[in-house]
This record gives structure tokens, sequence and C-alpha cells, in this order.
């Protein structure tokens, strides 16, 4: 796993899944928040568990409320371009308009959302 700073934002990276289940997200939220001190935190979404993608699991919303929960605004960048469920697709437009938690392309446009964000 990846750490860097930029603009007072965590970017994290990582080749290993790193947030499987709400544990794990709490453990990375913590680590996280603890070496960087920053509440905006932007991670690739290699390193998210698949089920989190599959919304009839109730993953998502499970860890994306603790995020919430602790005051982080978050930024999960990627390719969505695979995946075809209206819902997903649904979530990640409602998500992208609200302003705690984004779906993004790339490390750049992570940047630029949580950057603008207060």
């Amino acid at each position: 796993m990846e750490t860097k700073i930029i603009n007072n934002i965590a970017i994290v990276k990582s080749d290993e899944v790193i947030i499987k289940d709400v544990m794990s997200t709490l453990d990375f939220i913590m680590n996280i928040k603890y070496e960087t001190n920053c509440d905006k935190i932007a991670l690739n979404k290699e390193a998210i568990v698949d089920d989190f993608f599959i919304l009839s699991k109730g993953l998502a919303g499970e860890i994306l409320q603790k995020f919430i929960n602790y005051k982080i605004k978050f930024a999960i960048y990627g390719d969505y371009s695979n995946y075809t469920s209206k819902p997903l697709k649904d979530f990640i437009y409602e998500s992208n308009n609200g302003k705690d938690i984004f779906f993004i392309e790339n490390e750049d446009e992570a940047v630029k959302v949580l950057s603008k964000i207060r």
C-alpha cells in the first residue's frame, strides 16, 4: 500500500484488497487518519472487495456509512465502465452529486473533486 498526500488529501493505492468488510474499513480509516491527519481520502477501486459493487449484498452501504460517521470525504478512483448494473450506476450518479462519497475515473480527478469539498 502506497500513501501520498496532495492538498491535504491522502491518496492511497494498493494492489491488494484492503477493504473487505466493516472491520477492515474501520482499520483503514483509523490508520490513514493517524498516519496522515487527513479527513479526505482517495483509494483505488482495486483495493476494495468486488462484493462492494454488488449493491444487493449491502456491503457498500455498511462500508460507506463508516466514512460518513467518521466525517471522512472519500473518493474511489478507477474504471467503472465494465459495470452494467443500473442500481450501481444510479448509486454512483447520486453519490457523485453529494458531498461525501465519490466514484471517480482517476487519481487526478479524485484530487480535484476532494479539493473542492469543505
